[in-house]
């Protein structure tokens, strides 16, 4: 070895103790220290729910709190695969929906009790590590249907939605109650489209409704709006806010933040005080897991009396003095 690197190395071994010394932790440690996170998708990253999670975790990585790594449009018969390839690479929180593979994931949380899971799930946590999530979204989703049932002109609503299931129906209820308590004359037709992700299908139902006289329409899957634009009829969005993409037909949106749920899995991993729970309350609005969207360029088009109401409703919600229903049962069409 010659002398140059012998003192290379000394120089280096001395920034690294100088380093220790003043509490500044070398590069190399602080990105092992990185929490390696991995999140198993069955639709793409732009499919409005699961847009949510991964926004979430890549602000964490944005902040330099995690390494992430995520697979989008994983089959199910391929979930439990993807999960123990995850495992086998070192990631400590394993993030995912598992609607459709519950057995086989909670399978996979079973074999290893030292990797911690936090999953979309109707289930329950399972302990010691499997935690639950799920889109809390009733209290925004009530605010717009107080909306819609205000700017109803046929009292007729259309309501498409992908399966339903419990994360689904208690959103349409709420909102079918929210649009109830300011037009107790609107009448509702709902149809789901047993599809996550199927833009033309949920197109397809939403102008049937609009040929039976629906003018506003609750956009719980993408292609509702695209319906709803090219017949001049209102929509109302869900999760996400796409006025931007629909500035003459989105109203408002009941939007969800999964950030809370996120961050406090991550925090609680890296204190090792992970355990199994239901992180679903992190989405409601008094969390900020959920919100209603700006009004935007429907500003001045809903009615201030109307606005007011629903304002009325929001502080009410977020004060506790008033609880929207969670109805988990399958909404049924009320329309004759």
């Amino acid at each position: 070895m010659t002398t140059r690197r012998l003192f290379t190395g000394h120089l280096l071994a001395t920034s690294i103790a100088l380093s220790a010394a003043l509490g500044l932790a070398p590069s190399l440690a602080a990105a092992q220290a990185k929490l390696k996170v991995a999140a198993i998708y069955t639709v793409p990253f732009e499919q409005q729910w699961v847009s949510r999670i991964h926004k979430a975790l890549k602000a964490a990585e944005a902040r330099g709190e995690i390494e992430y790594k995520a697979s989008e449009n994983v089959a199910n018969a391929d979930y439990e695969r993807v999960m123990r390839e995850y495992i086998a690479a070192g990631n400590q929180l394993i993030v995912g929906e598992v609607f459709g593979v519950e057995a086989a994931a909670r399978k996979v949380a079973k074999d290893f009790p030292k990797v911690q899971f936090l999953m979309g799930s109707s289930g329950k946590p399972q302990a010691p590590n499997f935690s639950v999530f799920d889109n809390y979204i009733q209290e925004p989703a009530y605010l717009t249907g107080m909306i819609a049932g205000g700017m109803t002109k046929t009292n007729k609503i259309g309501m498409v939605g992908g399966f339903p299931i419990p994360e689904v129906n208690r959103l349409m209820h709420a909102f079918m109650a929210g649009a109830k308590e300011v037009n107790p004359k609107v009448e509702f037709t709902v149809t789901f489209i047993n599809s996550w992700f199927d833009p033309p299908k949920a197109k397809e139902a939403t102008l049937a409704m609009i040929d039976k006289g629906a003018d506003v329409l609750y956009a719980e899957r993408f292609g509702v709006s695209d319906a709803a634009k090219e017949k001049g009829k209102l929509a109302i969005g869900n999760v996400i806010n796409t006025q931007p993409q629909y500035p003459d037909t989105v109203v408002a949106s009941a939007l969800w933040h999964m950030e809370p749920s996120i961050d406090r899995a991550i925090k609680l991993v890296k204190e090792g005080k992970f355990t199994a729970e239901d992180y679903g309350p992190y989405s409601m609005m008094k969390h900020k897991g959920s919100e209603l969207s700006p009004l935007g360029t429907f500003e001045k088009k809903v009615p201030a009396d109307l606005v007011a109401k629903v304002r009325a409703r929001e502080a009410e919600i977020l004060s506790g003095k008033f609880t929207v229903k969670v109805d988990d049962s399958q909404p049924k069409s009320t329309a004759k």
